[in-house]
């Protein structure tokens, strides 16, 4: 299978200088922004490839060591051939077992017809986020310059879980996770999961208002 192009080793500076005063205005939007983060994520990372395993998945490995340096965790990690049905049943179950926040997977982006990960796993999304591509495709830019174009890179919300779909290349894979995916990836986890929890809390100020009636 022939992925997207592999030259992303990029190095992502910011030499914009961020200031350590905020007034109390700034750390009250600050801490309303994240009051719904998770703290502690629990991931899958999928490869998408019929000739990788486990013990030879450098992309995989560069996406867990992400999450992990950070303090998450990686509960599963799965190779999966570029196969449509089977990619989107693998990733249906693991959105909706209830037992990860975030679902990763590297391979079958680019514009081969055996690749399909963006077919497959798109027609899960409830909700899309087109900021992941465009923000991975603009920071691709600086290596690959206008080969970009074939970089499908894409995200969504499936089953209330923030799905992130990455190139195989192990660089495409470690710039990916490393400077978008685990950064926003509590955020967007939290976010994701937020109506449920306010509908439950509503039902639970109900109760207790009925009770007290």
């Amino acid at each position: 299978m022939t992925d997207d192009p592999d030259a992303h080793d990029h190095q992502h500076g910011d030499d914009r200088d961020h200031g350590e005063h905020h007034d109390s205005e700034d750390d009250h939007d600050h801490d309303d922004h994240h009051a719904h983060d998770v703290e502690s994520l629990t991931a899958a990372v999928v490869t998408v490839s019929s000739s990788r395993t486990l013990e030879d998945d450098p992309a995989g490995d560069a996406i867990a060591a992400a999450f992990e340096s950070a303090g998450h965790e990686v509960a599963v990690r799965d190779v999966v051939e570029d196969d449509f049905d089977g990619l989107q049943s693998a990733v249906d179950r693991l959105a909706d077992g209830g037992d990860v926040d975030v679902v990763v997977t590297t391979g079958g982006t680019g514009v081969t017809p055996d690749d399909v990960t963006v077919e497959a796993v798109g027609d899960l999304f409830e909700k899309e986020l087109p900021g992941f591509g465009e923000l991975f495709r603009r920071y691709s830019e600086d290596e690959i310059g206008t080969r970009v174009v074939g970089t499908r890179a894409t995200a969504g919300i499936a089953r209330g879980v923030p799905v992130f779909c990455l190139p195989g290349s192990e660089n495409a894979a470690r710039l990916g996770s490393e400077e978008i995916i685990v950064p926003e990836a509590p955020h967007l986890a939290g976010l994701a999961v937020r109506p449920e929890e306010d509908d439950e809390e509503n039902e639970e100020e109900q109760e207790e208002t009925t009770e007290a009636e």
